[in-house]
């Protein structure tokens, strides 16, 4: 499915596409999808769980600011390595109508719990800075995530780790202050 959506675009692929690519018959398919909608946010959601889920295995690290260091080089390496992804999802999740945004809000909402997760750490680590503006979780994750999604329209996967110093900056202040983004710039 992945692949057929990156070469195709989601509105011009067919089940009979996706089959072939994948050599599996068509009831085989209707047995575990509805329809090629539903086999795609079947993939994508898989996909973006496991980014998510190998992005919290990084909370265990010592200190916020290493954690957000790690996971920002860890999520523009991945979206790198998923390139075929990237381009069928950051291009076909908006063919989907409304189950599309569906499921794009609910992967939103799990990586806004991971920043305001950050967030608390950050101030139990450094209990000077200002409480947290219930908006910056989510300005993070919809800035960073059309940010990556115009690289990879752009046809510049392969440059999306070169945005590491920038991100990781944006988050750091966002999530805590200016003072602790200058401190811990390198």
């Amino acid at each position: 499915m992945i692949e057929v959506v990156a070469d195709r675009g989601f509105e011009a692929t067919t089940v009979s596409q996706v089959v072939a690519a994948a050599r599996v018959s068509r009831n085989a398919f209707y047995e575990f999808f509805a329809d090629k909608a539903d086999c795609f946010l079947t993939v994508t959601d898989e996909l973006g769980r496991e980014l998510l889920k190998e992005m919290t295995e990084l909370s265990f690290e010592d200190g916020w600011v290493e954690v957000v260091r790690r996971g920002t080089a860890l999520y523009l390496a991945w979206w790198r390595e998923h390139s075929v992804l990237a381009r069928a999802y950051f291009l076909g999740v908006a063919e989907l109508g409304a189950n599309g945004l569906a499921q794009r809000q609910a992967a939103y909402g799990r990586f806004e719990a991971m920043f305001l997760e950050l967030a608390r750490r950050a101030r139990l680590e450094q209990p000077e800075l200002e409480p947290l503006s219930p908006l910056v979780p989510r300005a993070l994750v919809f800035a960073i995530t059309e940010i990556v999604a115009e690289e990879i329209r752009a046809g510049r996967a392969e440059q999306l780790v070169e945005l590491h110093p920038q991100l990781f900056s944006l988050i750091v202040r966002l999530l805590a202050d200016d003072a602790t983004a200058h401190a811990v710039a390198r």
